[in-house]
Order: C-alpha cells, then sequence, then structure tokens
C-alpha cells in the first residue's frame, strides 16, 4: 500500500515539474512578443466652402463612397460670375488707360529736347503713369481674387472616404467653413494602441506590427508604428489590458496595410510586436 501511495505521488510530482517546464516555456516565448489592443481610429474631416453663397447642389448622400478630387457640392455661381466680369472690366479700362499714358510719356520725352515742354510737364505726365500702372497692377489683383472666389464655389472631396452626415441641403445660405458634408477618412488606416509604461522600452518607430480582427478566421495585417506619444495618460476605459486601468500607458499610432478595406473605422483591433526593437 505503501508503494502503491510513493508511486502515485511520485507521478503526481512529474506532472507538476512537468506542467512547470512547459509554463515556463510557453513564457519564455512569448516574452518576445509584445501584445497591445486599440481601434482603428475613427477619423473625420468637415466639407466647407471658402466663400460665402447660396448652396446649389449637394452631390452625394449619407453612406456613398467618394474619392479624392470629386466633385461634392456646388454654390450658385451668379454673384461671383458677375464680380469676375466687372473686374475684367475695371482691368481693361485701367489698362487702356495705361496704354494712352505710355504714348503721352513718350511724346513728352521727345518734345522735351526741342524745349517745345517744360521739365514739371514732363513730370507730371511721368507721375500719371506710374500712377495708373499701380492701379494696372491693382485691378489684375482682383480680377485674380475674383476668379478664385469662383472657384471655391466648388467644394471637392479632400481624401477617399465615405460619407458620414449630410448636413445641408439645396437652397441653404452658408457662410464661408459651415460644413455641408462630414467624411469619414478610409484611407490611410490608422490603429490606435496604448502600451504600457514598462514596456514603452520595446517599442520604437517603424517597427513591424501584426494587426488581427476579431473576426473569426480573418487574416492578419502587416503595420508599422508610425508615432509614440511622448505624453503617458491613464488607460482609457474602451481598451481591455492584464493591467489595472489606473496604470500609466502612451498612446501608439500604427500605419497598416489594408488593400481590400476590411479594417473599418472604430473596430477593435489586436496588435502584435516584436520585443527588442533594436534587433
Amino acid at each position: 500500500m505503501k508503494r502503491i501511495i510513493l508511486a502515485v505521488c511520485f507521478l503526481v510530482l512529474l506532472f507538476a515539474v512537468a506542467a512547470i517546464v512547459i509554463h515556463y516555456k510557453n513564457d519564455k516565448n512569448d516574452s518576445h512578443e509584445l501584445i497591445l489592443y486599440g481601434n482603428v481610429d475613427v477619423r473625420q474631416v468637415d466639407i466647407g466652402f471658402r466663400v460665402p453663397g447660396q448652396v446649389e447642389e449637394l452631390c452625394y448622400e449619407e453612406g456613398d463612397l467618394v474619392t479624392q478630387g470629386q466633385l461634392l457640392a456646388k454654390l450658385d455661381k451668379t454673384p461671383y460670375n458677375n464680380q469676375v466680369a466687372q473686374a475684367s472690366a475695371n482691368k481693361d479700362s485701367v489698362y487702356a488707360a495705361f496704354v494712352n499714358a505710355e504714348k503721352l510719356l513718350k511724346r513728352r520725352k521727345e518734345l522735351i529736347g526741342i524745349g517745345a515742354v517744360s521739365q514739371e510737364d514732363l513730370d507730371d505726365v511721368q507721375s500719371q503713369r506710374d500712377q495708373l500702372h499701380a492701379n494696372l497692377d491693382q485691378a489684375e489683383a482682383a480680377l485674380a481674387v475674383s476668379l478664385n472666389n469662383l472657384d471655391y464655389t466648388e467644394a471637392y472631396a479632400p481624401t477617399e472616404g465615405i460619407i458620414l452626415t449630410r448636413i445641408r441641403e439645396p437652397g441653404t445660405v452658408v457662410n464661408p467653413a459651415d460644413p455641408v458634408y462630414t467624411i469619414s477618412v478610409s484611407s490611410p488606416v490608422w490603429v490606435r494602441a496604448y502600451v504600457s509604461e514598462v514596456d514603452l522600452g520595446d517599442v520604437c518607430f517603424g517597427m513591424k506590427a501584426e494587426v488581427f480582427t476579431d473576426t473569426q478566421g480573418a487574416k492578419s495585417y502587416t503595420g508599422s508604428v508610425g508615432f509614440i506619444s511622448p505624453v503617458s495618460e491613464f488607460t482609457p476605459k474602451t481598451v481591455e489590458t492584464t493591467q489595472l486601468r489606473t496604470d500609466l500607458v502612451y498612446r501608439l499610432r500604427i500605419y497598416v496595410d489594408n488593400p481590400n478595406g476590411v479594417l473599418k473605422q472604430g473596430m477593435p483591433v489586436t496588435v502584435k510586436l516584436k520585443r527588442r526593437c533594436s534587433e
């Protein structure tokens, strides 16, 4: 009976030692890997006009996908076309007066040599010509401003994204910078994650990262660390970590390749980094 008890105790001890060895090996292997948790950054841009006016057309609805450079909205161009016409006519008028002043100055210079005109008369014509030259520069600048304002009656997508909100409707009078659309930026994809203070030394700029979603069977995505916050903060409540929520952490931004558009804004993800960035 004693032999049976001793054998059982030996087997239990053997299994315990084996479990400890396996656990130690797993911990040793995992020690080279840093696992972080975060979300795909939700980045938005408000689209508006740089000039005031009445909205004439909104080209897209909420949920539509737009690409960089696509026309999104227009203002009524009538008042701006009139301003361009007025500035153009003013420039032509000043230019005609300037050309005439140039001719008059040339004749006065020819007559001054034979004493047909006084130096005072020549100086007056020279001053008039110079003033008209300045007025012509001013008129050309005013025309350029009018043309720019006409261009600003159209709003274009600054980047690829999805229309989140259509804020205004045709007929609305808007001021400069009043938003008419809100776009969710879809490219490039940024992942916001947090690293604890004790692990900060194992993270560096440019180090490779693997990003995983919670979708079963989904592939991993490659990325790199593009930003490390120099300021610590308390762990956000939306981030689940194995450490206490009161621990200080540093925010990371990871740039991720997302060729098929699977990573959506706000999606929770897991980030794996290799420790010892100097290797």
